[in-house]
């Protein structure tokens, strides 16, 4: 590979990995918070009103903090089009424009401005138009990430476009382009993902109170809303969301499937590799632990049909880095599995009313906060790893759409003024996280105990 073309790679992974972990929490509170305020409204109860009231602001806090870093680390990402990947805008910036715009004119501002409403407007305005304020900062933020999924899957499977006179592509259809099947899979796998991020920070949170006899009220008001909906989320993220965007997948890039699960060989009654590691020289997996026959059944619901392996595929046709795409793919599976198991007897408990005394499963909610991070960024390597060797599927490949003029030199050192940079701002925010969780979810502490 061209040493700038690996930079460039480089530079817009790393940015986009840490843009994301801001945006994930925001778009998986948004629903959380307008729970909270819809118990809040419809609660007969004066003490119970403002417990939930107290909980909705507290975590719209640390929604505002997270989105404040979403968008200093959004922005550089829409100017790396221009600078490290030019050839690339102007073959599809036609298409990719529209849903981007859109994004910015319409979903960013309906979020950002109504966010701005709910964190200073509630003693302005009366109780339920504070209520529709956080339903509309929930749909900005769901909006948002809906038209940059939608550009994620057009170029996945390009759909609505005609080539024009210069070789670039143009959109011959906005309805293909925001009906596309691909992308109403990929944004509901991506907004179930996020929801379980919320949700685990929530109960993580609530935990941690619990944990340190702090906030008990507000801690148990964080378990119930979070493990109700973690436990919802977490089964949705494997079925249907999982299942459906898995099949789309078989359909439309069979070889990016056989690269996920390590298939080197086509075959009939193809079986689900759980553990096990891939050796690309050897084609083959080294110590498997497989379920004979799963891939076949869960691909195209039979048990003897066959899966095409990457042996079905030209090699200049497979995907770049076959171990870290199938290492990516596990991990997520693994965790999305963890994480049914984890709420699942964390709503079990609830139900038996044990949740809030059992220590054991508050220390396995504190210490889970990470994971969803972990999940949600391996999801997104798998899907972009897995379109390799392109960047637009079957129409240009990632080699043909980085910048030219832009040497490896350059690269490497924008990509480590980023990583400083980041590093500032990384510290900054867990100072700002910290002093809120600290400061506590109740505008008297001591009214909270």
């Amino acid at each position: 590979m061209d040493s700038a073309l690996l930079v460039h790679r480089l530079h817009f992974a790393f940015t986009i990995t840490f843009h994301y972990l801001f945006p994930q929490l925001t778009m998986g509170l948004a629903p959380l918070i307008v729970v909270l305020k819809t118990l809040a409204l419809g609660s007969k109860d004066e003490n119970r009103r403002e417990l939930y009231s107290q909980a909705a602001r507290f975590w719209a806090r640390i929604f505002g903090i997270n989105f404040v870093l979403g968008v200093v680390t959004g922005i550089p990402m829409e100017f790396q089009f221009g600078t490290n990947w030019s050839l690339f805008s102007r073959f599809a910036g036609g298409v990719i424009g529209q849903t981007l715009a859109m994004e910015g004119v319409f979903a960013f501002f309906l979020e950002s401005s109504f966010l701005g409403l709910f964190l200073y407007g509630e003693k302005r305005l009366s109780p339920r138009a504070h209520w529709w304020s956080a339903v509309a900062v929930f749909l900005g933020s769901w909006l948002s990430g809906f038209f940059i999924i939608a550009t994620d899957a057009w170029m996945q499977h390009p759909v609505g476009y005609a080539f024009n006179a210069k070789g670039a592509v143009e959109l011959t259809s906005f309805w293909q382009l925001v009906l596309n099947p691909w992308a109403w899979w990929q944004y509901a796998h991506n907004m179930s993902g996020a929801a379980i991020t919320g949700s685990f920070v929530m109960a993580s949170v609530g935990a941690f109170y619990l944990l340190g006899g702090k906030y008990r009220e507000h801690a148990k008001i964080f378990l119930r809303v979070g493990v109700v909906a973690g436990c919802g989320f977490s089964i949705l993220q494997l079925f249907p969301t999982g299942d459906g965007q898995g099949r789309m997948i078989a359909r439309n890039q069979p070889v990016t499937l056989a690269a996920m699960e390590a298939l080197f060989a086509s075959q009939p009654g193809a079986p689900l590799v759980l553990l096990g590691q891939p050796d690309v020289n050897q084609r083959r997996i080294d110590n498997p632990l497989v379920v004979p026959e799963m891939l076949s059944e869960l691909t195209y619901r039979r048990w003897k049909a066959e899966v095409q392996g990457l042996d079905a595929f030209p090699s200049s046709l497979w995907p770049d880095n076959i171990p870290l795409l199938y290492y990516s793919y596990h991990i997520m599976v693994g965790l999305g599995t963890v994480f049914i198991a984890i709420m699942a007897v964390s709503a079990f408990l609830l139900a038996r009313g044990k949740l809030f005394d059992a220590r054991w499963m508050l220390w396995i909610l504190l210490l889970s906060l990470p994971f969803p991070y972990i999940a949600n960024t391996a999801g997104w390597m798998t899907a972009e790893l897995g379109r390799q060797p392109w960047l637009v599927y079957g129409l240009m490949r990632t080699a043909d759409g980085y910048s030219k003029l832009v040497s490896a030199g350059n690269g490497m050192f924008t990509l480590l003024g980023f990583m400083g940079m980041y590093l500032v701002m990384g510290v900054l925010f867990l100072f700002l996280i910290h002093h809120e969780i600290e400061g506590g979810p109740a505008a008297d502490s001591a009214a909270a105990h």
